[in-house]
């Protein structure tokens, strides 16, 4: 879906560039606000926050809609992010080859939240064969229940589930690119624009794993597709 940039002060290429740079390097929007003025724009810090939060959402969707198919055995964890001066809780899956399967963002670590993660992603992957996880009872039992809806509605096949940490290896290193990100930002102040923020560093990732079919593109230029 096309993303309307009417009604915006700024091009439209302005304002790309700004969110990408910000979800794709460790930077600080006071750090990007000195870079774009070096460059001849004039936007306070304040201003691009606003187009991250309003604008990364849209094309992490978009990303969702668009991205290659992905592998049917998934690797599902969650990795910590400061809110407010307390964790929070950001729930990821890859597939066996660490493409982005989904992640969400949760103030909670419980089954409700997990159920609500297997819920989304499900929905914009499909069911998959296989789910490894490690040993969360919250995470085994929202899939236990997932399975339980699947012989009930009569799919005719259940989720393989693995509780094996050392298989999960491959979503951990994959942690380490959204926290270097993060780390630079000094905890976010509110839910909403953290879960956007997130969004949008998650699709930086993605374009850097190459999920998506214009590879001859450069990493700025999938972005931008990705609002097109």
């Amino acid at each position: 879906m096309a993303i309307d940039f009417n009604g915006v002060h700024y091009p439209k290429s302005v304002i790309l560039h700004a969110v990408f740079f910000y979800v794709r390097y460790a930077v600080s929007y006071r750090d990007l606000e000195e870079t774009m003025a070096e460059r001849g724009v004039a936007v306070d810090h304040a201003t691009i926050n606003r187009w991250v939060v309003k604008f990364s959402p849209l094309i992490a969707a978009n990303a969702q809609a668009r991205k290659r198919a992905t592998a049917n055995s998934w690797r599902m964890d969650e990795t910590y992010i400061k809110l407010k001066g307390k964790w929070t809780y950001l729930y990821r899956a890859v597939d066996r080859e660490g493409q982005t399967l989904d992640f969400m963002l949760s103030e909670r670590r419980d089954l409700s939240a997990a159920r609500r993660f297997f819920k989304q992603a499900i929905g914009t992957n499909g069911v998959p064969d296989r789910v490894v996880i490690d040993k969360s009872g919250a995470n085994l039992a929202a899939l236990q229940s997932v399975n339980v809806i699947l012989k009930f509605t009569g799919t005719g096949r259940l989720i393989t589930i693995r509780q094996v940490k050392y298989l999960n290896n491959i979503l951990e290193q994959d942690h380490r690119f959204i926290k270097r990100i993060t780390g630079p930002m000094m905890g976010f102040k509110a839910f909403h624009s953290a879960t956007a923020t997130i969004a949008g560093i998650e699709v930086a990732h993605m374009i850097r794993k190459g999920q998506f079919a214009a590879n001859c593109l450069s990493a700025f230029q999938q972005f931008a597709v990705l609002a097109a």
